[in-house]
Order: structure tokens, then sequence, then C-alpha cells
């Protein structure tokens, strides 16, 4: 719990699979919401694929810098969440533009 505290926000929303160490977090400070995987595989907004998928993505374009420097590391993380969130390099591209006003 101490380096989940740190972590993450007071009255986040977290969500986890049926993992018994999860289980402090029903009596903490969060949201607890979990998914049993054996019964159901998602419910709604609860689930865990979405981030497993992120990170999925991200470890593949993070592994070809072979290393980021730490005081970096969450400026790479941001351009993954942009292209993420942003979908084909066409949509990207005119998503900086509207940003951009071009």
């Amino acid at each position: 719990m101490p380096i989940i505290r740190k972590k993450i926000q007071p009255d986040s929303i977290v969500y986890t699979d049926t993992f018994g160490s999860y289980s402090a977090l029903d009596v903490s400070e969060f949201h607890h919401s979990r998914i049993n995987h054996s019964k159901l595989f998602a419910n709604g907004q609860n689930h865990i694929n979405g981030i497993e998928n992120f990170w999925n993505q991200a470890k593949r374009v993070l592994r070809k810098y072979n290393g980021i420097p730490k005081q970096n590391f969450f400026l790479f993380i941001k351009e993954c969440e942009f292209r993420f969130n942003h979908g084909s390099p066409k949509e990207q591209l005119k998503t900086l533009r509207l940003w951009a006003k071009l």
C-alpha cells in the first residue's frame, strides 16, 4: 500500500483482477473495481485490457531507444499516449494541425 499511495492519487478509480493482494484496496481511500476473468472478461468499463494494450504498444516503441534517461521518461510516455489515443498517423497529423491552427 505505501507504494500504491505514493504513485496513485487518493480517490482514484483502480481497476484490478481478483488477485488476492488487491483486497487491501477494498478498504483504502481508492475506489476499487475488480473483474473476475474466470467468470466474466469485462463488465462495461471495468476491464484491464486497455492499459495492457497501451503498455504493450508503448514498450514496443520505447524498446528502439535502448534506454531512456529517467528525467525524460514522462515525455516519451506522453508521446506514446498521444499516439495511442489519436489513431493513425494521418489522424495524429490532423490533430496536431488543429492544435497549431494550421
